[in-house]
């Protein structure tokens, strides 16, 4: 019997969580691609002169994520999830750093939140941060979806299966989650 993808993953990741050294090397092969592929949705949305670049980022995220103390990875999408919440934190970082060195505009980013038929929006990436902190204040589940769904392009049953919801409870939530998102990134004001 052929086990997927997802299931290697998984077995490696429980063999990193009960403290298989060996299992992180082994891991990297197998989740690298989609790594690869949440970087370079970033990257889409940074600016084209962005100084890192996609490959230095997965192996960034890669690093933080293995080096994690006592972590329980449930599954592959539960680490495709942690992985878009570190790959954020480093272009978060990343972006900070790059500002207060060379005291210039804040970086911004495409996002596209409300819906298909709006026009994509720059924000400065600090603001988007800043409001996903609140966010995650007012209600972190609504947080987490962004992260997934947005962040890291997980399907609602990814999402769903990674929070232990309905993949009727993600759509609502991602549909609170962009209006109250839009809301703030358009300044707070209302329609």
């Amino acid at each position: 019997m052929r086990t997927t993808a997802s299931e290697q993953v998984t077995r490696h990741l429980q063999r990193l969580n009960d403290g298989d050294s060996a299992a992180a090397a082994e891991l990297l092969p197998l989740v690298y691609d989609k790594l690869r592929e949440l970087a370079q949705a970033h990257f889409r949305r940074e600016r084209s002169d962005h100084t890192l670049q996609p490959t230095a980022l997965v192996h960034e995220a890669y690093l933080r994520l293995v080096a994690q103390p006592a972590s329980q990875w449930e599954s592959r999408a539960h680490f495709l999830a942690v992985a878009a919440q570190a790959i954020r934190r480093i272009l978060i970082d990343h972006a900070r750093r790059r500002n207060a060195l060379k005291r210039q505009a804040p970086t911004q980013i495409t996002v596209e939140i409300a819906s298909d038929a709006q026009p994509q929006q720059d924000f400065d990436l600090e603001v988007l941060d800043d409001a996903l902190a609140r966010l995650a204040q007012l209600n972190e589940r609504q947080s987490r979806v962004v992260e997934m769904r947005f962040l890291a392009g997980m399907t609602v049953e990814e999402v769903a299966h990674v929070l232990g919801v309905s993949p009727g409870t993600v759509k609502g939530e991602w549909r609170l989650a962009r209006a109250w998102l839009q809301r703030e990134l358009d300044g707070g004001t209302t329609s």
